[in-house]
């Protein structure tokens, strides 16, 4: 593809944690949403059946996928472009009712968000994580196949020690068990780049999720559990990525990628 052919794309992911909730806030959730100005915009935890909001976006197609389970989970995409088709399943008989995958087929690339299932306190859920890993990474490595995977969202892991503030104190916790970031490890060997690091691969106090506990926000005590991944065939084509920790109404933070394509 000859690189006149090519334009930059502004994305932008953010698990809102409540879009009802967010829409009530100043400033809501729509007028973020047009000052960002995206090509795409992917959002998590959305906690909605289908029919409990009406979102005007002129210019945008809305793909919606739902949990079966009211007022959880929950994912979303509104793209300029309209998506030649779209998958809302892994797979994964264990957590495929909840709405995790919104997956859009575009002419130069798959667009892949997901809403990681969470391993809970004591790890009580991480065969479902692990199973759901699996899953999610086969997924993927069959999408890439056919072309470009830019995949976003909330992956419920902080990669590398540098990825949270205290790792020393939260090795068996979820987000942060062995077994997680080993995970999202063979997620990244399996052909794709965390842009983040690509770009910013020492940077650290960078995070997309603050508990809402013991001012963690305003400590900055968090987490790096949102991002951005494509595949390593297209990384070079990065031309940015930032997490937008300016912008509040949930307790993560929009993060972004520029990518020529």
């Amino acid at each position: 593809m000859p690189s006149a052919d090519k334009r930059e794309l502004r994305l932008i992911s953010w698990n809102v944690n409540g879009l009802r909730a967010v829409m009530k806030k100043e400033p809501n959730f729509v007028e973020i949403f047009e000052s960002l100005d995206a090509d795409v915009f992917a959002i998590q935890e959305t906690k909605l059946q289908e029919g409990q909001i009406d979102l005007d976006l002129p210019g945008y197609h809305q793909v919606w996928s739902y949990a079966e389970r009211k007022g959880y989970s929950g994912t979303a995409v509104f793209s300029r472009e309209e998506p030649l088709q779209v998958i809302h399943f892994t797979d994964c008989a264990e957590a495929d009712n909840e709405g995790r995958v919104c997956a859009l087929e575009f002419e130069r690339f798959w667009f892949v968000n997901v809403y990681t299932p969470n391993s809970q306190d004591g790890l009580k859920r991480l065969d479902t994580r692990m199973a759901w890993d699996t899953s999610f990474r086969e997924l993927l490595s069959r999408l890439a196949q056919e072309k470009p995977v830019v995949s976003c969202g909330d992956f419920n892991v902080a990669h590398e020690e540098i990825d949270l503030k205290n790792p020393d104190t939260n090795h068996f916790n979820a987000g942060f068990s062995d077994e997680e970031r080993e995970s999202f490890t063979r997620l990244l060997d399996a052909g794709f780049t965390d842009s983040f690091r690509h770009l910013y691969p020492d940077l650290t106090d960078a995070y997309s999720w603050w508990s809402y506990r013991m001012r963690a926000r305003e400590r900055n005590v968090g987490w790096r559990i949102d991002y951005f991944i494509v595949s390593n065939s297209i990384a070079e084509n990065i031309r940015g990525a930032a997490i937008l920790n300016e912008i509040y109404g949930s307790d993560h933070c929009p993060v972004e990628l520029m990518l020529e394509i």
